[in-house]
């Protein structure tokens, strides 16, 4: 996570779209940041599950992002949360999908990828252009 992630939260979330809800965050991970403490010290969600590929701090499941509607079942969470991840899945498609998928009906999607023009740190980025919409 960078500053522009954490500014873009603190200038956008309401916190009414977490409190006593259930979130879910898609490559949950601390790597250099994470909005976690953000969200569950101000927004008081009813529960935070933090899924990644690899173990770690704020890991609650260790779950390829691909297999969530396998693991956790269409419209099971208020809230999705994803920041700095779709650049680094083969498949930003089916990705978003399934966020899409478990996320119930009337909830956020909070999305930050990386722009054509930041730095990459050497690990895969998508190559197709994304243009997120319903399929």
């Amino acid at each position: 996570m960078n500053v522009a992630v954490l500014d873009f939260f603190l200038r956008n979330v309401d916190c009414s779209e977490f409190n006593a809800k259930r979130v879910l965050e898609v490559g949950s991970r601390f790597v250099n940041g994470s909005v976690r403490p953000l969200i569950e010290r101000f927004c008081k969600p009813r529960e935070y599950v933090g899924i990644d590929i690899e173990a770690g701090r704020y890991v609650d499941i260790i779950l390829p992002a691909e297999r969530l509607v396998d693991h956790f079942g269409p419209e099971s969470f208020n809230a999705v949360i994803s920041t700095e991840v779709l650049e680094h899945v083969f498949d930003w498609r089916l990705v978003v999908n399934n966020m899409k998928a478990v996320l119930r009906r009337g909830g956020y999607i909070y999305i930050t990828t990386r722009s054509k023009t930041f730095h990459t740190t050497g690990t895969h980025t998508t190559s197709s252009v994304m243009r997120l919409g319903h399929d």
